[in-house]
């Protein structure tokens, strides 16, 4: 989300944003109610839960909020109650909140400016369809845009690095090479155009790398860092680990 900003207005939020101290029990956010801030998780866990009925009479857990994630920008994105209620689950938690009027005159902008450029795209990547809307707006806000020429290695086979990231081409064709033997040349074993995904395999087993990738035009991918990429698709591994069959095929 913050990616999108330029220096001065980093700047700004680094001005106006608020460090604060809770503890267990109490609610950081209620469903229903109009949204005043924004805010950072930096350190204890937070229980999400929501009524998805007016008539229900209690409410349905939803997940557990982990230090690095950030909550209700929607309810300030789209002038929304609380969709879910945040509770403080860990004997404390510390939190940055950012108010309304500064997150709406700098982060508002950028970031609906962010989610309608990949909205689409995500619509389109095959396996992002079983996530909901609120899934996609989320990976939205982490991914990083990148460019690169024809002839770049994006991934090159073998490396191992705690950076490393996971890419969806939105433009361009790449293709895959593999060293069957060390001192033989690689092998193209696979081709990629714009909505496939590379990358995954690494992050979800902490391998090296399995093969080469490389550009054969420009090319334009977005990338998802190693903590955002386990945050957000870790739980679809299942689908993302079918591509390893591929590579087992020349391995």
């Amino acid at each position: 989300m913050f990616e999108a900003l330029n220096p001065k207005d980093k700047k700004a939020i680094i001005g106006a944003i608020i460090h604060e101290k809770k503890v267990k029990g109490d609610e950081i956010i209620k469903q229903g109610d109009d949204g005043d801030n924004f805010y950072i998780l930096e350190a204890g866990n937070l229980s999400c839960t929501r009524k998805m009925n007016p008539d229900d009479a209690e409410d349905t857990f939803l997940k557990e909020y982990q230090p690095g994630e950030s909550f209700g920008e929607l309810a300030l994105l789209y002038n929304a109650p609380r969709a879910a209620t945040l509770v403080v689950s860990s004997d404390t938690c510390e939190l940055w909140s950012l108010e309304r009027m500064t997150f709406n005159s700098i982060i508002k902008t950028a970031v609906q400016n962010k989610r309608e450029k990949y909205d689409d795209f995500l619509e389109k990547v095959e396996i992002l369809k079983c996530m909901e809307r609120y899934e996609r707006t989320k990976l939205a806000d982490c991914l990083k845009e990148e460019w690169f020429e024809e002839g770049d290695h994006i991934i090159r086979q073998g490396d191992k690095d705690e950076n490393s990231s996971f890419y969806m081409i939105i433009e361009g064709e790449c293709i895959a090479t593999m060293v069957m033997q060390p001192g033989t040349p690689a092998q193209q074993v696979k081709t990629y155009s714009p909505g496939d995904y590379f990358g995954e395999r690494s992050l979800l087993k902490d391998l090296p790398r399995a093969a080469n990738i490389i550009a054969q035009s420009q090319v334009c991918v977005v990338s998802l860092d190693r903590s955002s990429f386990k945050r957000l698709m870790g739980p679809m591994e299942e689908i993302l680990s079918r591509n390893e069959e591929e590579y087992k095929k020349f391995c």
